[in-house]
């Protein structure tokens, strides 16, 4: 009999459309799966659940790519995916960047040579701190930072929440 054939559990997907972005990804619960090269800006449908999260064609619904879940925060990318030159909107934001304050250029330049496309997001964060703080408090942050040698987004930012410290004096 064919009983064994209808005795696997059916599988339940949940259903969505993501932005591919500058970083080559699209978010699914707070976690970053990479979609193929030439995707970004483009809006694509996924399916996830508890074993996969799979990115479909918009047109075809031919899989893309299909990924492990990944817990949130983190990015899981093929290495094929990753871009073989920056992309050019990764570039105008480094140059944001640079005309937001030379230190802040330096930190987000810093952070994309370490950390490649993953750094997108972080320096998008970085820039929405010199929206929130001003620029000159986020230079001022980014400078300590270079100081310290830490190309980090958490470290200009948890900087700027606790305030600049006063300098030492002898009196």
């Amino acid at each position: 009999m064919h009983l064994r054939s209808w005795s696997k559990p059916f599988r339940y997907y949940q259903y969505g459309k993501r932005t591919v972005n500058l970083d080559g990804c699209v978010e699914v619960e707070a976690a970053y799966y990479g979609a193929p090269p030439g995707w970004i800006g483009r809006v694509i449908p996924v399916q996830w659940d508890l074993r996969h999260v799979r990115l479909l064609h918009p047109q075809t619904g031919e899989l893309l790519r299909e990924h492990l879940p990944q817990v949130r925060g983190k990015h899981r990318i093929k290495d094929e995916d990753g871009p073989k030159q920056t992309p050019p909107g990764t570039q105008h934001l480094l140059l944001r960047a640079d005309r937001t304050g030379s230190q802040i250029g330096a930190l987000c330049r810093g952070m994309h040579s370490e950390q490649g496309p993953l750094a997108v997001r972080r320096i998008q964060g970085v820039l929405a701190l010199a929206k929130k703080h001003g620029p000159a408090a986020v230079e001022d942050a980014c400078a300590v930072a270079l100081e310290v040698g830490v190309c980090n987004y958490r470290f200009v930012r948890r900087y700027l929440e606790r305030g600049p410290q006063l300098p030492l004096s002898l009196r």
